[in-house]
């Protein structure tokens, strides 16, 4: 099998390891098959696509609607644009988890804003008619719950996309470019050890008072998100090719 990539750009050592074993947990690739490149560490090699089954885009600390972005931030989204110059085109296979509906939500012409943002919390997400005929989501229910924590979201459904699921709290949950480029704002490789951990990486990274970081945590424990984890293994059986 030809392996999936994972774009990482997390500069917590600790952040950007947990969620890469996030996504091989519950992807079911081996390290062999999960090639991860950290973007926040040094600029997007050159790359064949087809040496590749598919790309997974993990989450972000950056803000694709900051005002003021660091060299680092403008190098990473350069180097996701002009990825995705090809990949949109050829319809490759791509699913982006949170920070992936802001890149490709933006280059699909999509308005990213702090209107629809999200507490660190567990939020009940619901499929639309169109997301219950979608290939990818046909093992989902209706209706799950799954982690979020986002300053900012989709403000409406880019040109050409296609929604998949919704929530009360932020409408654009899951969208689909083409027949392949999907993206979430929730996160599906998110369970509760993984989520407390990264609560506790970004206490002071301003998505909640500090002060209140235990009761955060005690908030999210015992949700029951495990169907949220579906995505990632059914975008791996869907797409992987020898």
């Amino acid at each position: 099998m030809k392996p999936f990539l994972l774009l990482a750009t997390r500069p917590e050592h600790d952040a950007a390891d947990a969620e890469y074993a996030s996504f091989l947990r519950f992807s079911g690739l081996s390290p062999e098959q999960l090639v991860r490149v950290r973007l926040e560490q040094a600029a997007l090699p050159e790359l064949d696509l087809d040496d590749y089954s598919g790309i997974f885009l993990g989450g972000s600390p950056f803000n694709s609607s900051e005002p003021h972005k660091s060299e680092l931030q403008l190098r990473v989204e350069n180097d996701l644009r002009r990825l995705l110059d090809e990949v949109v085109p050829r319809d490759f296979p791509f699913f982006g988890a949170c920070y992936g509906v802001g890149t490709l939500g933006i280059h699909a012409g999509g308005v990213v804003d702090s209107t629809y943002s999200e507490p660190v919390s567990a939020v009940e997400v619901r499929l639309t008619a169109e997301g219950r005929a979608d290939p990818l989501l046909a093992e989902m229910p209706e209706a799950f719950a799954a982690y979020v924590g986002h300053k900012e979201a989709l403000a409406g459904l880019p040109p050409g996309a296609v929604l998949l699921a919704t929530a009360q709290s932020c409408p654009v949950q899951m969208f689909r470019l083409g027949k392949n480029l999907y993206a979430t704002q929730f996160h599906p490789e998110l369970d509760e050890d993984a989520i407390v951990a990264r609560i506790r990486v970004y206490a002071n990274h301003g998505y909640f008072p500090p002060e209140t970081r235990d009761a955060v945590i005690s908030s999210v424990r015992g949700a029951p998100v495990g169907h949220a984890h579906l995505l990632l293994s059914a975008f791996v059986q869907r797409y992987a090719r020898d």
